[in-house]
């Protein structure tokens, strides 16, 4: 079965890493990191079989659903894992070695749902740690800007179909990262963002 239209991205299984080389952090790119047929199983189980939800969130004074679906995994108030959520963390962890404790999955139905400018919050124990961003689906543009440093150029990264983003401890702190919408007739994109934290904000 041919998804997305995509065999084109894949040549052979030969991962193409890129390491963008920001300053006051790190970002790396591995592209094909899951082979096609892994990519396809995955996007079809996790479309399939995971509880999406809407959340609303209030913008002014207004109260609107959010343009994506939502379910997250892991810790005291996820979900629990399931054996493909497990498999693709592992090999995740694996090719960083690192190890991730929560997992928040996006639904991105069509081109008219996104995600807007922002930093991701502190996990619960207040410190901000290594994201993997993995993506089965739809390619969609992935905007990365640096929050004060207008020396520092915006990048426009297209993560494809098995693609793997790592995003190192101090993104959050110093770059803002955004999901545009997009008029073109497009299929669906399912994005993981693997992460690590306690349950318990420490205090000190």
């Amino acid at each position: 079965m041919l998804l997305f239209k995509d065999n084109e991205l894949f040549d052979q299984g030969k991962v193409r890493y890129i390491d963008y080389a920001l300053p006051d952090t790190t970002l790396e790119l591995r592209e094909q990191f899951f082979s096609k047929s892994e990519s396809d199983h995955y996007y079809k189980l996790l479309k399939e079989n995971t509880p999406w939800k809407q959340h609303n969130r209030k913008m002014y004074d207004k109260v609107l659903p959010d343009p994506r679906l939502i379910a997250y995994y892991g810790g005291e108030n996820g979900l629990e894992w399931t054996q493909e959520l497990l498999d693709i963390k592992e090999k995740v962890e694996a090719a960083c070695g690192l190890y991730f404790n929560r997992v928040l999955l996006n639904y991105y139905r069509d081109g008219n749902d996104s995600v807007a400018w922002h930093s991701d919050t502190l996990p619960a124990d207040g410190i901000h740690h290594p994201i993997a961003s993995v993506t089965f689906g739809e390619t969609r543009l992935f905007k990365v800007r640096h929050k004060t440093r207008k020396d520092v150029l915006p990048l426009d990264i297209p993560l494809t179909h098995g693609s793997f983003l790592l995003m190192g401890k101090t993104m959050q702190d110093f770059y803002e990262h955004h999901v545009p919408k997009t008029s073109r007739k497009i299929g669906a994109r399912i994005n993981l963002t693997f992460r690590i934290s306690d349950t318990v904000k420490k205090v000190y």
